[in-house]
């Protein structure tokens, strides 16, 4: 029996273009990673498989270069990214912590192959709408928000998205970016966080979940104030709630925005029954979000994005992609490679199940009524030469971080949030007394092994797949937990670097004078020598090496005005010529 595509009534036919390369089921980050690139191919299965391509154009995209991804992404990281494997990776260990490689973003077999792919379908399908080609294209492979300028995150390595959206700039005046992952966008708002040019919004679970940011009052900052959107939300919203917030936030921003072009990412993870998501969306909620976008009827870019229950995955985006072209799919899956994954039912619906809804309405309400107050203050699009090159946070100087806070009526209390904000954590280091860097010490106390853990003040990141992930501390991090295991016996030892400055030699303890055995006789001229006074007395011995790099026990305590200055403070000494390497912000 032929597959059902029933059309929908009173939509307007749209020109569809469709990005596949049928290379990027062959990619794998490896065992037991939730990310897996087979669940496209088993989307476009079914999209075959529905009849679909009967009713829009399917393109196989030429690969992003290295050339392209550096309109977004520094030139290091690209070309790192371009070199490494897991045959070589152990000659770029630096190089990975620097850029966040490894744990959650894994180095594999064609690593820089499979970000080309992503990359270069949406920047083609960018490019097929800015010059008319299409009224909406698709590209389930991309859509990967987390990945940052010269880092690595949440599964991402190249940033696709952004490049997108920097094509379709080079037409359209404003852009206007959606993202309905259960994960915050960060790294796309990060990009655009200082420009009017781009709105985001995301909608996203947020506290105690990654990336840990989003936050209500995440607004822009600069030029790009009140241009960033976040909706935070609890765990187990269901379909109509999200119904009840997202039309009316998005009709507010098209009214108040008026983008040239939509930018949406689909990111499945928000489903019920996600692996790694927790909110209660069913398909047909989560293809509500598409229906309502695709209605303004203006150019639509639809991206992929996370979702780790792979027949889930692929049952929403072809849904979806029968959506852009004007039809709904039948429930009965058609016979297709990958036709077991949708065992026992063989259904194309994902339901919703009886999770708890920690939403109220009175929550979503008062979220719902700042967010728009927000909006208000656009005030109405705003007017671009088109001349203007978007910048990004990195090349901008940044406005005042506490801007916000004159926000705040005088007479109100600041909350915590702000008064930690201004004062130095116990333990935290400055860049000039960080330690594990080349010939940069560590002054902790190695007295108590369990203050090593804590000698950076640095806070873990919370990574993707886990609570635990200690990926995101760097490499200062990791070097200062390293070196306890060169403490002897509670006390501090200085290294051959700290030997050549031109400090003078630590002051012994006379108690630590024993260290030496010394005969009566030699005693006895020790003290003859110390009471003359004569200018032909023998000079004393030299120290033993090892005397010398001992640190008396009775030396004052850390932090007292008599102890010696953090060697950072110094001249570096003249025999170090090797460069310090700059630290990874924690």
């Amino acid at each position: 029996m032929a597959p059902e595509m029933m059309p929908i009534d009173g939509e307007s036919k749209k020109r569809v273009c469709y990005f596949f390369d049928s290379d990027v089921s062959g990619f794998h980050y490896g065992p037991g990673h939730p990310m897996k690139p087979t669940r496209i191919r088993m989307c476009h299965s079914l999209v075959m498989n529905y009849g679909l391509y009967k009713r829009m154009e399917i393109f196989r995209a030429k690969p992003a270069t290295k050339r392209e991804m550096t309109q977004f992404h520094s030139d290091e990281y690209v070309d790192f990214l371009s070199r490494i494997t897991p045959v070589n990776m152990n000659s770029y260990v630096k190089e990975q912590h620097k850029y966040n490689v490894g744990d959650d973003c894994p180095v594999f077999d064609g690593l820089f192959d499979y970000c080309s792919i992503s990359a270069g379908g949406s920047m083609e399908g960018a490019a097929r709408l800015s010059r008319d080609k299409c009224d909406i294209a698709i590209n389930w492979a991309g859509g990967l928000h987390h990945a940052k300028k010269s880092e690595a995150s949440g599964f991402c390595y190249v940033n696709d998205i952004v490049l997108g959206i920097l094509e379709l700039l080079r037409y359209h005046s404003r852009v206007l970016y959606i993202d309905i992952d259960v994960h915050h966008g960060d790294g796309v708002e990060e990009a655009f966080y200082t420009t009017d040019r781009v709105m985001t919004v995301s909608f996203h679970k947020y506290g105690e979940f990654f990336p840990g940011t989003g936050e209500l009052r995440d607004i822009g900052i600069g030029k790009g104030k009140h241009y960033a959107l976040n909706f935070p939300f609890r765990d187990g919203i269901t379909d109509d709630s999200y119904k009840s917030v997202f039309e009316p936030v998005i009709q507010q921003v098209m009214e108040s925005y008026d983008p040239g072009a939509i930018v949406l990412q689909c990111g499945t993870d928000s489903l019920s029954g996600d692996k790694l998501g927790c909110l209660n969306l069913s398909m047909r909620g989560h293809a509500n979000c598409v229906k309502f976008v695709k209605s303004f009827g203006k150019p639509l870019l639809m991206l992929g994005g996370g979702g780790y229950t792979m027949r889930n995955v692929s049952r929403c985006w072809a849904f979806e992609t029968g959506l852009a072209t004007g039809v709904e799919l039948g429930s009965e899956i058609p016979l297709n490679e990958y036709y077991e994954y949708f065992g026992p039912d063989y259904q194309l619906d994902v339901k919703s199940s009886n999770m708890e809804d920690m939403n109220s309405p009175a929550y979503l309400n008062r979220i719902k009524s700042i967010v728009l107050d927000h909006l208000r203050q656009v005030g109405g699009p705003p007017s671009v030469q088109m001349q203007d090159i978007p910048r990004l946070p990195i090349d901008d100087a940044m406005d005042d971080m506490n801007e916000d806070e004159d926000l705040i009526p005088p007479d109100v209390r600041r909350p915590q949030r702000l008064l930690d904000s201004r004062r130095q954590a116990d333990g935290e280091l400055s860049d000039s007394d960080d330690e594990g860097e080349d010939d940069r010490r560590n002054h902790a106390s190695h007295k108590n092994a369990d203050s090593m853990a804590h000698a950076t003040g640095r806070r873990a990141a919370v990574g993707i797949m886990s609570t635990g992930s200690t990926h995101g501390i760097g490499t200062s991090g990791a070097t200062a937990v390293a070196g306890t295991s060169g403490s002897n016996n509670g006390s501090s030892v200085r290294s051959d670097v700290e030997m050549k400055d031109n400090t003078p030699p630590v002051t012994r303890s006379p108690l630590r004078e024993t260290m030496v055995p010394k005969s009566p006789a030699d005693a006895s001229r020790d003290r003859a020598k110390v009471a003359s006074t004569s200018s032909t007395a023998q000079p004393s011995a030299q120290p033993r090496a090892d005397d010398v790099m001992d640190v008396s026990e009775d030396a004052p305590a850390p932090g007292s005005p008599s102890r010696r200055k953090p060697e950072a403070s110094l001249p570096k000494p003249a025999e170090s010529s090797k460069p310090s390497e700059p630290t990874k912000a924690s």
